[in-house]
């Protein structure tokens, strides 16, 4: 584990969201800097996409997750 120093505003922003999504506020900014990687890995992709391909990744069978 380490320490990431980050400005005032962005931690408050984390830190809203967080509440939001029903995340830690270290797991709200993990999710964050992993999309923010992916999307720069693959600059053609659609954030849809993304979380598509990461799914699939993890045998997620999202027809099961959303009853279709």
């Amino acid at each position: 584990m380490g320490i990431v120093k980050i400005n005032d505003q962005l931690h408050e922003d984390v830190r809203k969201a967080s509440s939001v999504m029903v995340r830690s506020i270290n797991a709200q900014a993990e999710y964050w800097i992993k999309v923010g990687m992916l999307a720069e890995a693959n600059p053609s992709m659609t954030f849809s996409e993304i979380m598509r391909d990461q799914m699939q990744q993890a045998d997620v069978d999202l027809r099961k997750v959303i009853g279709g």
